[in-house]
């Protein structure tokens, strides 16, 4: 799984940024929301995504094996101060010399893996979390056409077997969907979410 071209970091770095505008949309009274991530509320899905930037950024200067890195923050009393400290930090060790270059260990897949595959792990995720958020407030989101088109590159190459999607994993099983679709509603899909279930405004 991984996603061709040279400008990996480049896509992931407008994906973050997307995110970061989305959550800064979010009001005091939206943090308790359910997400299309079943059982999180959005404190809690943007714990989660703080969570994984730090463990990243640890990963790209070669400590993603220290668990630390991947918990979720304790104080979560200020989401976005929280969130945009994390971004700030991954966004940052994405940017270092030669980071496609290096190995990432990621502890929640397993092994470790060439920087720039791992980036593109990073990159989906973050064009569906950007989505999760956007969903939860019914707001749109705005990435260029070919972020989304390489999103779905990268989603094609997630391995789909059962036994490794659900609950305790980072996508849901994948969901069927009709033919033509646009590439985002693919790659949701591909990742176990619901487009129609969760429609963002035109």
């Amino acid at each position: 799984m991984t996603t061709t071209g040279p400008d990996i970091v480049e896509l992931d770095r407008i994906a973050v940024h997307e995110s970061l505008r989305i959550v800064g949309l979010v009001r005091e009274t939206d943090w308790e929301r359910d997400t299309p991530c079943a059982g999180w509320t959005l404190r809690r899905l943007v714990a989660h995504m703080a969570a994984q930037h730090h463990g990243f950024a640890a990963a790209a200067r070669g400590a993603g094996h220290e668990e630390a890195y991947w918990r979720e923050p304790d104080d979560m009393s200020d989401p976005m101060r929280t969130y945009q400290g994390a971004a700030t930090t991954v966004l940052a060790a994405f940017a270092e010399p030669g980071v496609g270059e290096r190995e990432f260990v990621l502890p929640e897949l397993g092994s470790g893996f060439p920087g720039r595959m791992a980036v593109g792990f990073h990159f989906i995720d973050y064009v569906v979390h950007a989505w999760d958020v956007a969903a939860t407030l019914g707001v749109g989101l705005d990435l260029p056409g070919h972020v989304l088109e390489a999103g779905l590159a990268v989603a094609r190459r997630v391995p789909t077997d059962p036994a490794g999607r659900g609950a305790g994993f980072a996508f849901a099983p994948a969901l069927d969907g009709p033919g033509g679709a646009e590439p985002l509603e693919e790659a949701l899909r591909l990742l176990g979410r619901d487009p129609e279930k969760w429609p963002l405004p035109n």
